[in-house]
């Protein structure tokens, strides 16, 4: 077995013991959920039997995960660095990206718009946690103040903007997929 296959083979073992652990259940419990013997099951989390998918699959069905998540690797990606949107007049820090959500750290500086052509509209839904500052959110006709340690979610068909009120403020934005695509066709 190549290294890399060993350091998978690993880490996954760990996974499998520290998600049972994690639920509190005991080899009998999580055995007993996966339809598999508890000496197998044993077995697996210590080595000394090989991995097979269809018992991996089954494991992870019991653990109530999934097998990417069960079997997924760490990133290189761990350190990022703020990329400069200049048209937006913000930094924003990728944190996480997957196929179904984004999660950006932004920095406004700037109040959002005031022209409501200036706003925009996508399919999709956003999330937004204000780290630090007070945050305005311009949604349709209505505007919010979004303070810090406060949070905001709406779709995204409503025309929509965001920037800082009386100084700078940091959010953390959570994109679905389609808010994400909208973003991206407008950046």
């Amino acid at each position: 077995m190549e290294q890399e296959d060993a350091d998978l083979d690993s880490l996954v073992r760990k996974r499998v013991r520290a998600l049972r652990v994690a639920q509190g259940w005991s080899l009998e419990e999580l055995a007993t959920r996966a339809r598999l013997s508890q000496s197998t099951l044993s077995r697996i989390e210590n080595g000394q039997r090989r991995l097979a998918l269809d018992q991996l699959v089954t494991l992870a069905r019991a653990l109530d995960t999934s097998l990417d998540q069960l079997v997924e690797t760490a990133s290189d990606d761990v350190v990022s660095s703020p990329v400069i949107d200049a048209v937006h007049r913000m930094k924003r820090w990728s944190v996480r990206s997957d196929p179904g959500v984004t999660v950006v750290r932004q920095r406004f500086t700037e109040p959002p718009p005031d022209n409501p052509a200036r706003l925009r509209a996508h399919p999709g839904r956003e999330w937004l946690v204000v780290l630090s500052g007070t945050a305005i959110l311009l949604l349709g006709n209505r505007r919010y103040r979004v303070e810090t340690d406060q949070a905001a979610e709406f779709p995204t068909m409503l025309p929509h903007a965001v920037g800082a009120e009386g100084g700078p403020c940091e959010i953390l934005g959570i994109f679905d997929r389609d808010a994400r695509r909208g973003h991206q066709r407008e950046g």
